[in-house]
């Protein structure tokens, strides 16, 4: 596999806008204090805060943003950061397994959107209704550093669209480079013709992580969804 050196700005990973408002409970209160309470209690069961608190079996707190940002000044995104790596689907994702999180992005908005989009769209699919309405919000990001990149590799079956085929081998490949010292990989896009993804396996390689534009996701009865600026 050949190493790409990258040295780019502004690489795009587009999140749920319900994940980038204010806490959804400090309505629910009066005062800081009271919202410090519930923080507190939502605490308990929030796979970021909880990593970053206590040790973890798949990754070391020491590696989450805020504990490299001890005794300094916050920045903006950290939770952003954390989450990606806390927050995982049961059964994983491309190259990241259902333990551990990662960073996905695109050097584009439009692979981006394909990329999240498919995701959305199954999960329509499961109930039959392709009608919705869906709010994006860009988080921008910085990266520097030789990385190993599968554009111009044979076809290999982490890239296969199927995600019963790709996400399993996927996720091996990802595992052997991390071991290797890898901390990212450079890939083709699957959903989109001509893109260019990224995928950090480390949080430390994220950098001035800063919010973008918003976008609407739209389904209009069908699979097929158009982009809409807002």
């Amino acid at each position: 596999m050949k190493i790409t050196p990258v040295n780019d700005r502004a690489l795009v990973r587009l999140v749920p806008e319900t994940h980038h408002k204010p806490p959804v409970l400090r309505g629910l209160v009066d005062t800081e204090d009271e919202a410090a309470i519930l923080a507190e209690i939502e605490g308990e069961t929030s796979a970021r805060l909880i990593a970053e608190r206590e040790a973890s079996d798949a990754i070391d707190r020491r590696e989450l943003a805020f504990a490299r940002r001890a005794g300094d000044l916050a920045l903006y995104g950290q939770s952003h950061i954390n989450a990606a790596f806390t927050y995982t689907r049961s059964t994983g994702n491309r190259f990241n397994d259902g333990g551990r999180g990662a960073w996905y992005c695109a050097w584009d908005m439009l692979t981006s959107a394909q990329e999240v989009g498919f995701h959305r769209t199954r999960e329509l699919g499961y109930i039959g209704r392709y009608e919705d309405k869906a709010r994006y919000v860009e988080l921008l990001a910085d990266f520097i550093g030789d990385f190993p990149d599968l554009h111009g590799a044979d076809p290999d079956t982490a890239l296969d669209p199927d995600p019963g085929v790709g996400y399993p081998a996927g996720q091996l490949l990802a595992g052997d480079l991390r071991r290797a010292g890898h901390r990212g990989l450079v890939y083709p896009s699957v959903r989109r013709a001509g893109g260019r993804c990224f995928v950090a396996f480390d949080p430390g390689i994220i950098q001035n992580v800063r919010p973008g534009a918003h976008w609407n996701l739209v389904w209009d009865g069908a699979p097929e969804f158009s982009v809409e600026g807002v």
